[in-house]
């Protein structure tokens, strides 16, 4: 079963998750245009290009502002070798998530 980022991280930020009252609904899990990339919900397995996620419980800025703590990311690299050689590039999201 693959995963979304909420249920690979265990924070509890998805819709109607454990945190998602105290700390919001996460950016990932609430980004529709994302929906389905990667066989996700949302942006659930594309988090990465979502402004405003967490990482290692820290609130991530924008892309520019989080790529390398992303790329370092062990569910980001899960999702790479999951997906290979479909993994969808980051310019090709950054259209959906502009369109």
């Amino acid at each position: 079963m693959k995963l979304n980022c909420w249920e690979f991280n265990k924070c509890n930020r998805e819709q109607g998750g454990q945190k998602a009252k105290e700390l919001g609904v996460c950016p990932a899990a609430r980004e529709e245009r994302l929906n389905g990339i990667h066989s996700g919900k949302n942006a659930g397995r594309a988090c990465w290009i979502v402004s405003g996620t967490f990482y290692k419980g820290k609130v991530q800025g924008t892309f520019a502002e989080k790529k390398k703590s992303c790329f370092d990311c062990d569910f980001y690299k899960k999702v790479r070798e999951e997906e290979f050689p479909q993994f969808i590039l980051l310019s090709n999201l950054l259209k959906l998530i502009r369109s």
